[in-house]
């Protein structure tokens, strides 16, 4: 599943492609019909993520109307210049411009939204490190009096929006902490030392369009996980020597997720 950084970089490209101008809306698959029909023809108004959540604004101010898209774990947005010709396979939603256009597959959710739909969509959502509006306090009163392990609460959206597995990792090893320990046993200092990190990381992600987590001081050594990907410290890393102490690093499984970590490292 996308984590946050890639849907708020989403949300800037269309941003950049549609912002200000007309588009026509439509569902070639046959399953949004009736909402695409609602927003064909208005000015895409603009585009932001909260979280793993994208909310798209159509028409003009005070008569806005909003779309939810979720991609969940097999959705795409797929970027065709116009004109753009007949659809391949099954496109949940396309978007056209004068010069761009974007077919949707496979989302989890695509959806008109009311305001009060957006209301309780943030209302149930963690901070989102990537958001100016961000309150950090949010997540450190849901953090500081649980007992659920630290690697478990970084992944609930509730408690902050848009991280997932591979930066729950990664921070947790810069941070030199166990993704066991419980959210109780983590002081405010670490917390706030997390919380800069997700800011900063998922900042570069966005940047970049990749995620990149990796000091420059340790960039070297054992190639990363795939070969289309940065190096990381210990995600997908399981039984490689850790590249700061050497210590294999450990796999386990947490809410049903897979987890890594330095036993050494991250004591």
């Amino acid at each position: 599943m996308p984590e946050g950084h890639t849907l708020h970089r989403l949300a800037r490209r269309q941003q950049r492609v549609f912002g200000g101008r007309p588009v026509r809306v439509t569902s070639p698959q046959g399953r949004f019909a009736d909402g695409a029909a609602a927003l064909d023809g208005l000015v895409f108004a603009k585009a932001e993520a909260w979280g793993k959540h994208l909310i798209q604004h159509y028409g003009p101010r005070g008569q806005r109307r909003m779309l939810h898209v979720h991609l969940g774990l097999y959705g795409a947005f797929a970027e065709l210049p116009a004109p753009m010709g007949e659809p391949v396979g099954q496109v949940r939603l396309r978007i056209e411009g004068a010069e761009m256009g974007t077919d949707l597959r496979g989302p989890t959710a695509c959806e008109l939204y009311t305001p009060a739909d957006l209301e309780a969509l943030v209302a149930r959502l963690g901070p989102d490190p990537l958001r100016s509006d961000a309150d950090p306090q949010r997540a450190w009163a849901a953090i500081c009096r649980s007992r659920r392990p630290i690697g478990a609460l970084l992944m609930d959206q509730r408690v902050i929006a848009g991280v997932g597995n591979v930066y729950r990792a990664e921070v947790l090893f810069r941070a030199g902490i166990d993704p066991h320990r419980e959210g109780r046993a983590i002081s405010r200092p670490e917390f706030d030392e997390i919380w800069s990190d997700l800011v900063a990381l998922m900042k570069v992600g966005v940047r970049r369009g990749r995620i990149h987590v990796i000091r420059p001081e340790d960039d070297h050594g054992a190639p990363s996980y795939a070969a289309d990907r940065p190096r990381t410290y210990v995600y997908r890393r399981h039984g490689e020597p850790c590249r700061i102490c050497g210590t294999a690093v450990a796999i386990g499984e947490l809410d049903g997720r897979k987890l890594y970590w330095c036993p050494d490292c991250q004591r």
